[in-house]
Parts: C-alpha cells; structure tokens; sequence
C-alpha cells in the first residue's frame, strides 16, 4: 500500500503540492487566528466535583463570591481625600461590565487595610458568564480603574490570565528567534547541505500552521487553553524534525542505489514511511490518553497535541514525498564540501552494541540504579496549584499579588467556601452550623456570607497558602463536619479544587496507563510480532520518565538552579503538568525506539541472529536517532527560556528526558537487555504469530540500507 502510495505522490506530484500550497495559503491567513480566539489560562478544575458544584449553586442562587480583578491603592484608608477619589472611581464603573465592588468604605471590613494602614484594596466583580466575557469585560474598564494621584496595582485572576496570555506570546517569538537559526546550521551539517536542510524546517511549517487551524476550529466548539500554543510548536517542529530527517534520509539512499526518482519516492514510502506511521500512531495514542481527564487543561493539550501529530504526519506522507519527487537529485544541492565528505559507516555504533552485549549484565544492573537514582527526589513530590508566581519576578500582576500576601496578612483571598443547600435554614441552625465548622481544627473564622431560599454559603478563613497540603486537610476535616439534617454541603475554594483535583488524577491515572499501554501494546505488536519487545519498550520508557520526573522535582520544586534560569521556586508542582510531560515523553521516546526497533526487525529477520541484528540496528539508526534528539532538545529546550515557569519546567524536564532516552537508554540499556533476552525477544504465542503474519505492519522485505545516515551524528 505504501509504495503504492509513493508512485502515486510521485505521479500527481504537482496536483498534491498545488492543494498544499492553498491549503498553506487557509492556514497562513485563518489559523493563525488562533491567537485572538485563545483567552482562557485556567481550565486545572475538575468538572462535576464537589468543588465545581459548590461554585455553580452559590453563583447560580447567590452570585459569585470571588473576586476577578483585586486593584491595590498605595493610599492611607484615613485620607479624606484618597477615599473621595477611590469611591468614586469605584462608583463609575459601568453596571454593564461590573457584577460589584467592594472596599473598605462600602463594606468596614478590616481584611481590605493594609497592617500599617497605609494602603487598601478593592474586589471587583465582573459580569460575564466565561472567561472570554470577563476578560472583554476587564479590557472596556481597565483604564477606568487608575485613579490620579494614587498608585494603583491589579491583580486578581482576569488580569494574571492577561498577563499570561501575553507572556505566551511573547515568549514563542523569543523561542523561534532563538531555535531556527540553530536548527538550520545543525540541520545543514546533519545533512549536509541547504537543500535537504530546508526540508524538515518546511514540513514543520506546515505542521505548525495545520495545527493552529485545527485548534482554532476546536474553539469554536469547546473552551481551549491559550498554554496549547506552546504544545503545537515544540510538538509539530520537533516531530516535523524526526520525521523529515528519516524520510529525506531513506530517500537519498534510494537515490543511490538508483537513479529512478518514481522507484525512490515508492521504496521510501514503503519502508520510512511505514516507521512514520507507526510512530506518529503512537505518539498520537499517548497524547490520547490525557482526553480521560476532565480538566480543561489536560483536554485542550491532548486535543492540540493529537492535531499536531495527525498534521506532521499528514505533511510527512503526502507533502514530503510530493516534493521529494519534484527535488529528485536535486534534494542534495547546496552541498557544503567539508560536511559532504563520508564520515565513517556507523562503526562506532556497532561497536558500543557488542561491547555493551559482551557485558550485559553490568550495562543493565549500572544504567537502571542510574536512572532510578535520578528519579529519587520525586519520591517527595509536593503538589501546589498555579498562581501569579509562575509569572517572571517583574510582572505587574505578580508584584501585585505579593504586595497583597505581604501587606494585607490575616485575611485569606482564597477562603474555603462551604455551600449548604436543600432547604431554608432558620438563622439559628444555620448559625451553629457555622460554629461547628468554625470549630473545625485549622480554621481560624467563619462567617455566614450569603443566605437565600434553599441555599447558604459560610465562608472559612485560616492561615497559610490555598494550595498547601495543610489546607487540604482542612478541607477534609470541613468535609467530614455533618450538614443539618435535610441539608447537602459542598465545600469549595482554591484548597478544596485542589484537593478535588489530586482525588481525580489519581483515581484516572490508573486508566491512562491501562489504554495508553493496552494501545502501544498492540501497535508495537503489529509492528515487530512479539509479546516482549512492546513490553520491554514500556519498561523503558517508564525509566526514562523516572529521571524526568526525578529532574523537575530537584529543580523546579526544590529550587537547585532556580538562578540560573531564571524562576522562583514555589516549593510544590501542579500536578496537571507531571500527567502532561508523561503523556509527551512517552509518545516521543516510543519514536526512538521504533526508529531502532524496525532496522532490528529487519535485519533480524535477514539472519535469524540477535545479537548480530541489535548491532546493525544501533549501528544504521544510532546516527539519526542522535541526531533527532539533538534537534529536538533545540526546539523543546528554547522553552526552557519562558516567563512562565511550568512551560519553562516542561521544557527542561524534557530535555532532560529525551537526553537520557536517546543515549542511556537507546544505546546501552536496549541492546543490553535484548543481548539478555536472546530469541525470547521475538518470542510471541502461536495464535499471535498467525495474527502478525496476516496483519503485521513491516518495512519492506527487499534487501536496502538503512533509512539513515548514522555517519551524520
């Protein structure tokens, strides 16, 4: 089917570059509209928990209680003349943009006086049913909230999304300006000339511009986060990448071998273009598996990342060969004499494959204490949520947010918020049942904050950070209190979205290993006849994703580095990101191990001979497969420069994963436990060896180099 295919491409070359052109042409001018389209930064809540519920019935029977935009006034509260100012600043603001506004002059509370008296705050409310409609609402007052004379501050979570929303931006311009010109020269001595170098640049184009028009359509059916941005570049470049370099690669071989270009496109489609396929379907598959989360975050990056892997390898199979066809000997133009001259024929490969199988045992028993030494510090993980401190130092809505924690101590802007409903409770009940909540070990107050009809709201104060693990076993002792009888009590916040949050991933995660294994399973099966080699590859990528894990922790948790680049360390990590960086890191690291798998296969298949087939494969893919990760590391790394520091954690996190996967695991932990497994490796029962036969996905059977370069690393 695949060759047939690549005479196809080769045969209607034009026509299929002519659809691609306009197809760019949509892309270039609709989808990168998805930059306007994209506002909201929240999406980590867990829909239909008891969190959620207690947010939904309080705003649906007594108005929301928080606040969006919290506007700081360097002013004492004791000036006639700065409250003149202030309130009626605050009065002016359009009813059709503004739900309240509450100071210290509309409401006595002390909570809204600095310690010293010298400054004081208002919570505005703003009208709007998402966050779209609030951040419009923000943007139409905004420039009325300045008040002349008296230095004012905001925050609150409509202008910390702006804040982020522009802070993404700004930092994917900074990532390219930084990433290309690299790529390019790394590309050119890779390859070995302009031409061919241009190639997995131009395929990622397309990938990228494919991949915002999808998310945009995405939109208009379902809030997306504006954070799968940044997925849909680093994914669809770095994909782009691994892609062209083994298509390009294979092509030019076949070149070699022959002159005719329609015989080259069809034998590269029919072997490289089968591994593309097996990959980008695994890697599809493992972003998939973040679809069985509910959270918005999580849906928005599996949705964005599955699109940008579907795009890559619609651009890599149709695309590609199109213009490979076109190229034909040209594809190795722009030759730069000194990178053209042959390298060596990969021995250094093969040579590291029968020195680590000579020793097997050591290789496996050093590299797995290695990586699971690395992993250690993720043994004492400890979750918090996302707030203003993942924006750099400088931001406006981070200094605003810390003036408030420092200046206004005492009083929680995230109080814990018990909504009681079911039937109308007469003010003496309800008012004990304050009490006892207020009795509840760690709360320091509660206050009746709303009452109508069938529902109340009691609002809790106590001392520390929302996120923190103290607060979270305060909701727990909130939740254990007993509503009055004829009553239901929904405990929500910041803490009890937090604690809903923890509950949900661990109760999913389970289920994501579970498909995402059963799935990758079956794929390598089909790919490679055995039962073991999938297995073996999961146990692989299970390590590799140790060390990640272990690096994250060790950094962005704990702090070491945090100077050098660049972040406040929080002490804790949101636990959406961990499910994130998994679901990425091991789609990618199963390329690497297919890109090395299928020459094993291959040549296994030629010799019966195991030890003498995991050589030649390490020997004909170490080259590219290093190579690959190299590029990679360039694209996911330029993130690492972000202002926002979990997209600034998972860049690195993944470096570090893919820097450990590409050489500790694919050149010495692989051979060494396949050396030990010996035959075993292709080992599969009598039934499934029928079900390969009839079905297996294999690389073509004629006898062919290697679809890669190894001399290139």
């Amino acid at each position: 089917m695949f060759e047939a295919w690549g005479r196809f491409a080769y045969r209607r070359r034009w026509p299929v570059l002519g659809v691609a052109i306009a197809a760019l042409v949509v892309m270039a001018v609709w989808g990168t509209g998805v930059f306007g389209v994209l506002k909201s930064s929240g999406g980590f809540t867990v829909p239909d928990s008891q969190s959620q519920k207690a947010a939904d019935i309080a705003q649906r029977d007594l108005g929301r209680s928080d606040a969006d935009v919290v506007v700081i006034y360097k002013a004492s509260v004791d000036d006639p003349a700065a409250k003149s100012k202030i309130t009626g600043s605050l009065n002016s603001l359009p009813s059709a943009q503004v739900a309240s506004a509450a100071s210290y002059w509309s409401t006595g509370s002390p909570q809204f006086v600095s310690k010293d008296r010298t400054m004081t705050y208002a919570a505005i409310q703003l009208r709007g049913a998402d966050d779209t409609a609030r951040q419009d609402g923000y943007d139409a007052i905004k420039s009325r909230l300045a008040v002349p004379g008296i230095t004012t501050q905001f925050t609150g979570t409509v202008p910390t999304a702006e804040q982020i929303n522009k802070q993404v931006k700004s930092d994917i311009g900074v990532s390219n300006f930084i990433s290309f010109p690299i790529l390019m020269v790394l590309l050119i001595v890779i390859l070995g000339g302009v031409v061919a170098a241009g190639i997995p640049l131009l395929i990622g184009g397309v990938a990228i511009l494919g991949a915002f028009t999808a998310v945009r359509l995405l939109s208009y059916g379902t809030d997306v986060s504006t954070f799968v941005i940044d997925i849909v570049l680093f994914m669809g470049l770095g994909l782009a990448i691994d892609y062209s370099l083994i298509v390009v690669n294979r092509f030019r071989e076949e070149l070699r071998r022959s002159p005719d270009v329609e015989r080259a496109v069809a034998r590269t489609m029919a072997t490289a273009g089968r591994t593309v396929l097996i990959s980008a379907t695994t890697v599809a598959v493992s972003l998939a598996g973040i679809l069985l989360f509910p959270e918005l975050f999580l849906r928005s990056m599996g949705f964005g990342g599955m699109a940008v892997v579907v795009v890559d390898m619609l651009a890599a199979l149709t695309v590609l060969p199109a213009l490979l066809a076109v190229l034909g000997p040209r594809v190795n133009r722009g030759r730069v004499a000194f990178l053209s001259r042959p390298r060596g024929d990969g021995r250094t490969w093969y040579r590291l494959a029968h020195s680590v199988m000579r020793r097997p045992v050591v290789y496996a028993v050093s590299t797995v204490a290695l990586l699971l030494a690395l992993g250690l510090p993720f043994l004492h993980i400890d979750f918090g949520g996302v707030d203003a401190k993942v924006l750099p130092a400088h931001a406006q809505t981070r200094v605003a947010a810390e003036t408030l924690d420092r200046e206004f101590s005492g009083t929680s802007t995230d109080p814990i918020q018990v909504v009681v409903t079911g039937r109308a409770l007469p003010q003496n009940d309800l008012s004990a049942y304050a009490r006892r909540l207020g009795g509840t070990a760690g709360v320091t107050g509660a206050a009746v904050t709303g009452a109508k009809g069938e529902t109340a709201r009691i609002t809790l104060q106590y001392h520390g950070q929302a996120h923190s693990t103290a607060a979270r076993k305060i909701v727990d002792r909130v939740r254990a209190v007993p509503p009055p009888d004829g009553t239901r009590a929904y405990v929500g916040g910041q803490s009890a979205e937090m604690t809903d949050e923890l509950d949900n991933l661990g109760s999913t995660l389970p289920w994501l290993a579970l498909v995402v294994g059963g799935v990758t399973f079956v794929l390598l099966f089909l790919a490679f006849g055995s039962v073991v080699l999938p297995i073996k590859a999961i146990v692989m990528n299970a390590l590799s994703l140790s060390a990640m894990f272990g690096a994250i922790v060790f950094i962005f948790q704990d702090g070491h580095l945090s100077g050098l680049l660049n972040f406040t360390a929080t002490g804790t990590i949101d636990p959406s990101m961990p499910i994130l960086m998994l679901a990425m890191v091991f789609g990618l690291s199963m390329d690497y191990e297919v890109f090395l798998l299928s020459r094993v296969r291959e040549q296994y298949d030629r010799t019966g001979d195991t030890t003498s087939a995991v050589a030649e494969g390490l020997q004909r893919t170490g080259g590219v497969i290093t190579s690959a990760a190299l590029l990679l590391i360039v694209v996911v790394g330029s993130f690492s420069i972000s202002g926002i520091s979990f997209i600034k954690m998972t860049g690195v996190g993944m470096v570090v994963a893919i820097a450990v996967d590409s050489t500790i695991v694919r050149a010495l932990l692989v051979p060494a436990t396949m050396r030990l497994l010996g035959r075993a490796n292709w080992w599969a029962p009598g039934l499934l060896g029928r079900v390969y036969g009839k079905f297996g996905i294999r690389e073509g059977d004629e006898e062919a180099p290697a679809e890669l370069e190894p001399a290139t690393a």
